[in-house]
């Protein structure tokens, strides 16, 4: 078994991180740009890609700030995906940052795919 490798893309976003937070920390919001369509029970969260589902826990959540999802089906405790957001103290630009994992010969696949994600994103809330 191959370890995944943990990496980090930081995405400038001109929006205000309290409508920036919605568009990732809830249900509705990840249905507008992440997946077909997200369901929550309680910490688990159902995102629903072209009739296939798959359902990820929410490890750690700090409204406002950041959520932190592992996926059920993947057998790697140590792996995560994450999104958190950091405004510059000084010029007050807001940045998500998505920390994922990924196989080594994948990181660049998996940073191309949050690429294409995160612009979906900024189209969405017109950032």
């Amino acid at each position: 078994m191959s370890t995944k490798i943990k990496f980090e893309i930081e995405f400038p976003i001109h929006a205000s991180p309290q409508m920036l937070y919605q568009y990732f920390g809830t249900p509705s919001g990840l249905s507008e740009w992440f997946a077909d369509n997200v369901n929550s029970r309680g910490e688990v969260y159902t995102f629903i890609w072209d009739g296939s589902e798959e359902k990820a826990k929410v490890l750690q959540e700090r409204p406002g700030e950041k959520i932190k999802f592992r996926w059920l089906d993947n057998d790697d405790e140590k792996s995560f995906f994450e999104f958190r957001i950091e405004v510059d103290e000084i010029t007050k630009d807001v940045s998500l940052i998505v920390t994922d994992f990924a196989e080594e010969d994948e990181v660049d696949e998996a940073k191309m795919f949050w690429q294409n994600q995160i612009d979906e994103l900024k189209h969405t809330i017109g950032a």
